[in-house]
């Protein structure tokens, strides 16, 4: 009997906890449930207060099961680029003299030889990267399964991060009841989804990855993770000075954010954006006082970027992507000339996930997929006997030329209509 592919993936960043469930469908991502649920026990990659973690990954969660109508049982995590470390290891692949054709169980034994790896005490294995396989000096990144060899070599990209970060997100999602099905670095996951590292093997790219209290950037170069490192700023910082003068919430400055359309304001055709009424104040924000502020520290917050990575830049062609939840203010598409070599802003095009917030979760389902045609693991996210009782169910209303909730709802209301205008 085949299992429906459906898959889960956790992202605990900044502020807020976001779970995509999906379906894999004949190589087709198929997004099912979307959910996001601010919290504040996550800030600049930390875990600050796990209670508040664990009550809004059960949130999230509870919510997509009453949607799906089946319980997710276990997700795949993203975990925090701190204190990343990049190793390349090369594992010779015995293949018996009778055999003499690599077979799946041989690439399966060199990856399990590759990761039994280890660096220091302070960091802990997150997942494995880019492979190369080496039959008899020809190098490929296909597998080369039922190839004739002598000589069997893989290069494996293993990513290691800081073990405290992994262990305390982890403990998250274990708190909150569920299995962790396998971890990928972010970083990494962005980049699967954004095609940063494909794009890498001619240039070099660097991936930021703009959050509310900071920003990732991380190095592609040759297909591979060469370095990530954190700056300080998110996009909370750029808003920072109107939240504090006038007390606004989170959700508000970001609301704000995403309405800054231009880059410069005329005072003389200056108007009130924003108004808010409380018990002894009256808050009106400007579009000229909020570009004022906002854009000036935007370009500042680039210009800080550019002097980073200027080293990077001085070796040759060079490309900036811009993603994460920042990556959805607007602005950013007038001031992709700020940088100092070719940027762009990316958003996963999956309907129901058109949002940079969820590139990293996309992300991840193409790191497990990959990893997977090696593995070849049957375990799926969602519970098998009540996912396998909703598709019966579907079915059977189809069967019987049952309509399905939004088609009946649909029309009632195109119905009740009719029935007015005849009345």
């Amino acid at each position: 009997m085949s299992i429906n592919k459906v898959y889960a993936s956790f992202e605990l960043a900044d502020r807020e906890v976001r779970l995509i469930v999906l379906e894999i469908f004949e190589g087709q991502f198929n997004v099912l449930r979307v959910e996001r649920v601010a919290c504040d026990g996550i800030q600049n990659q930390k875990i600050v207060d796990e209670t508040s973690v664990v009550q809004a990954i059960r949130k999230a969660s509870n919510n997509a099961n009453a949607a799906l109508g089946y319980r997710i049982e276990r997700a795949l995590l993203a975990i925090p680029s701190v204190n990343v470390q990049h190793v390349e290891q090369r594992v010779h692949v015995q293949v018996e003299d009778g055999t003499k054709y690599i077979r799946l169980f041989h690439i399966q034994q060199g990856l399990n030889k590759a990761v039994q790896k280890k660096i220091s005490d302070d960091v802990e294995l997150v997942n494995i990267g880019r492979i190369t396989y080496e039959v008899d000096g020809q190098i490929s990144t296909k597998m080369p399964i039922s190839a004739p060899v002598d000589e069997f070599y893989m290069n494996v990209e293993l990513l290691f991060a800081d073990k405290d970060t992994i262990y305390s997100f982890a403990r998250c999602i274990e708190q909150a009841n569920m299995e962790i099905l396998d971890i990928y670095l972010d970083a990494y996951a962005i980049a699967q989804e954004s095609a940063v590292a494909v794009k890498s093997q001619d240039r070099l790219m660097i991936q930021l990855d703009l959050e509310a209290d900071h920003c990732v950037l991380t190095l592609f170069s040759h297909g591979l993770l060469y370095s990530s490192t954190v700056l300080e700023h998110g996009y909370r910082w750029f808003i920072e000075e109107i939240k504090e003068q006038y007390g606004l919430s989170d959700a508000v400055c970001f609301r704000l954010l995403q309405n800054i359309f231009n880059t410069e304001v005329d005072p003389a055709l200056d108007k009130i954006i924003y108004i808010e009424q409380r018990s002894e104040q009256r808050i009106e924000i400007t579009a000229h006082q909020l570009t004022e502020v906002v854009v000036g520290r935007i370009k500042e917050w680039i210009h800080d970027v550019n002097d980073a990575c200027e080293p990077i830049l001085q070796q040759g062609p060079s490309e900036f992507v811009l993603t994460g939840k920042g990556a959805n203010i607007g602005i950013f598409n007038q001031l992709t000339s700020e940088f100092r070599s070719n940027a762009t802003i990316y958003a996963p095009q999956n309907v129901g996930a058109r949002d940079a917030s969820f590139t990293c979760c996309i992300g991840v389902f193409y790191a497990y997929n990959d990893i997977n045609k090696i593995r070849h693991s049957n375990k799926i996210c969602a519970n098998v006997n009540e996912l396998g009782a909703s598709i019966d169910a579907i079915n059977h209303k189809a069967r019987n030329g049952e309509e399905g909730g939004f088609t009946k709802k649909l029309k009632s209301v195109i119905l009740s209509e009719n029935k007015v205008e005849d009345e």
